[in-house]
């Protein structure tokens, strides 16, 4: 099979440097201390939950024909795997995870900063790093931001008796609440949504996954959270953690809505979190989440060069992905170009939709400055200029493009119907999508493939053209994510609709407040079906002394703190622990009631279970 990048312009290629240049592969293997070996981390079960053996292939220094030349490089860049020294008393652990694990030797042990993805991975980073650096107790965990690969593996470094005996959890302002809302309140669609552009559970190797550009994949463990004990709420906030100075910089609203930068003055050392990485990272990423401020991103980078950089100050900057750049005028370079690369796609997005542009009209045209194209880590292996800036046109503008025709338009399937018929009908239509395909635009063959698919999801015929052009634009690719996706999609195409085996909502259940599991029940409950019922239900949560009060009204769940109205058709009296297995699903052992226990059934009755295992390129 021909790769796309042979046979058209490839795939969401804008920006990557020169493959030849080595002074990233000398920076990703500086300070090696030793891999994990085998590089396979299991569960207690015996479920291998991370492999990063299986990317050996990617040690060949002649890319396969079916991976972009780029992605090649950059994936191979992150598969090295193992302990690093970043400079004195700082270490990485790398290739483990998705993310990288951080470790600040300290006076009487050592600080963890984003501990991954899972327990298991989290666990065998430490233990890595224990076996070469001695066997220092956990003394602070530090988190820089609230996606599950820099917090859900905590409960590998330290217990929930480490934090009550006085470890401290450091997190930017507001952490807990964008945690919950992206990984509890969106979880399941995100979650679906992200094993499509990870290709989770497809084949790694030449032919499908080679990696996602930020890392080579996200492991499959057990994910938790236990909630920070100390919060960062200024930037120039020092605190002293196991008797080391961090200088924190908070820069909300960029890689994620709350996220912090942080310094090591002692040790000339800066950390930017997932801010500057050795990729053009996402404004709006392929799986969702909010929108995310390129104007802003670029303005705290520039704080950091401002408050960090220059005479005796910051001689190596590292992140929680990829590998360091040392050396001062270096990373000023570095950041000076990563600050750039965000600054120049919102102004210059902004330039083009006042000209009357839509955002899919300034993706196609938008072309970065020679010097951003030039440098290999602005390239777009994680996010692509092409998504990024309709990202910052959906943050001013919307959905709508203004144009009227696209203001009410048919959902796929009624589309895909109408363009069949339109097209002569099912053979008509995918003879054109073939020729269409036979002369390079697989772009537009993937768009009529796609009518066909949702105009009958049984004709196998039109799922298997679809298949084959989605894995040829999936081969093209430079950008990772694109590639999963389209290679993820290729395979519902031709299998049965793949299970999603993470259950992120559910593990973090233990860390949400009342009022955030409340939030869990209402986002559940079936509007249609409620919009004639009514009920009230006083909760008297005793361990924390909180009372709320919940009325379902027009079919909506509503609940507050502290109400004035304490009258209810039921009250219920239980501690959180009760709470949290009342709403999963238990019963009322335990707990307190009066009233009409009739009234919890009633409103169960009337909440959906989400379905995590819904399909995408197909209805």
């Amino acid at each position: 099979m021909t790769s796309a990048h042979t046979a058209e312009p490839a795939t969401g290629a804008k920006g990557g440097g020169n493959a030849a240049d080595a002074s990233d592969a000398a920076d990703a293997d500086r300070g090696f201390v030793a891999a994990l070996v085998p590089g396979v981390v299991k569960a207690r079960d015996g479920r291998v939950v991370w492999d990063s053996d299986a990317f050996a292939f990617l040690r060949e220094t002649v890319p396969a024909p079916t991976v972009h030349p780029g992605l090649w490089r950059q994936s191979a860049l992150c598969a090295r795997q193992g302990l690093y020294e970043v400079t004195e008393g700082v270490y990485q652990v790398r290739g483990l995870d998705l993310s990288n694990m951080t470790l600040v030797e300290g006076e009487r042990g050592v600080v963890v900063v984003d501990p991954l993805v899972s327990a298991e991975t989290a666990a065998a980073a430490l233990g890595l790093y224990r076996d070469h650096r001695g066997d220092r107790p956990v003394t602070a965990v530090v988190y820089t931001h609230p996606h599950v690969d820099h917090f859900g593996g905590v409960l590998g470094v330290i217990a929930p008796e480490d934090v009550e005996a006085g470890v401290p959890i450091v997190a930017p302002e507001h952490f807990m609440e964008h945690a919950v809302s992206e990984n509890v309140y969106a979880g399941t669609a995100m979650i679906r949504r992200g094993m499509y552009f990870s290709a989770f559970g497809t084949d790694v190797g030449p032919e499908g996954q080679v990696g996602m550009g930020l890392g080579l994949a996200t492991s499959s463990g057990s994910v938790g959270l236990l909630p920070p004990t100390l919060e960062i709420t200024r930037t120039g906030q020092e605190e002293v953690l196991d008797g080391v100075r961090f200088v924190f910089q908070l820069t909300p609203g960029t890689e994620a809505p709350a996220e912090m930068n942080f310094y090591l003055p002692d040790r000339q050392a800066l950390c930017t979190a997932e801010n500057a990485c050795h990729t053009l990272h996402n404004l709006l990423t392929l799986r969702g989440a909010q929108v995310r401020d390129a104007r802003m991103w670029s303005r705290y980078l520039n704080e950091t060069i401002e408050l960090f950089t220059g005479t005796g100050r910051a001689e190596v900057v590292f992140a929680s992905h990829h590998w360091p750049v040392w050396g001062r005028e270096r990373l000023v370079a570095f950041l000076t170009e990563q600050r750039d690369l965000y600054g120049y796609l919102h102004d210059q997005t902004l330039r083009m939709m006042n000209s009357g542009a839509t955002g899919t009209e300034i993706a196609e045209a938008m072309e970065l400055p020679p010097a951003l194209e030039r440098a290999r880590h602005a390239g777009g292996y994680y996010g692509s200029v092409s998504h990024n800036v309709r990202a910052v046109y959906q943050r001013y503008m919307g959905w709508f493009d203004g144009n009227p025709a696209h203001l009410w338009q048919h959902p796929p399937a009624e589309q895909g119907r109408r363009y069949v018929t339109a097209l002569g009908g099912p053979g008509p239509a995918l003879a054109a999508a073939r020729r269409f395909a036979d002369d390079g635009d697989l772009r537009f063959a993937a768009e009529l493939g796609s009518h066909l698919v949702f105009a009958d999801p049984d004709d196998q015929q039109a799922r298997t053209f679809l298949a084959g052009v989605l894995t040829r634009l999936g081969h093209g690719a430079q950008n990772a994510t694109w590639r999963n996706y389209y290679l993820q999609g290729a395979f519902e195409l031709l299998n049965p609709v793949p299970h999603t085996a993470i259950a992120l909502a559910a593990s973090m259940a233990s860390a949400l407040s009342v009022s955030q599991a409340f939030d869990t029940l209402a986002i559940r409950v079936n509007g249609p079906r409620a919009w004639d019922e009514s009920l009230s239900i006083l909760w008297r949560i005793t361990d924390t002394g909180e009372t709320h009060r919940m009325v379902l009204s027009n079919g909506v769940l509503i609940h507050y703190p502290d109400p004035r109205d304490t009258t209810a058709d039921l009250t219920l009296t239980l501690d959180k622990a009760h709470l949290l297995r009342l709403l999963a699903g238990g019963g009322l052992d335990g707990v307190t009631h009066d009233g009409d226990p009739a009234v919890l059934t009633r409103l169960t009755a009337l909440l959906d279970d989400p379905d995590p295992d819904f399909a995408i390129v197909a209805p």
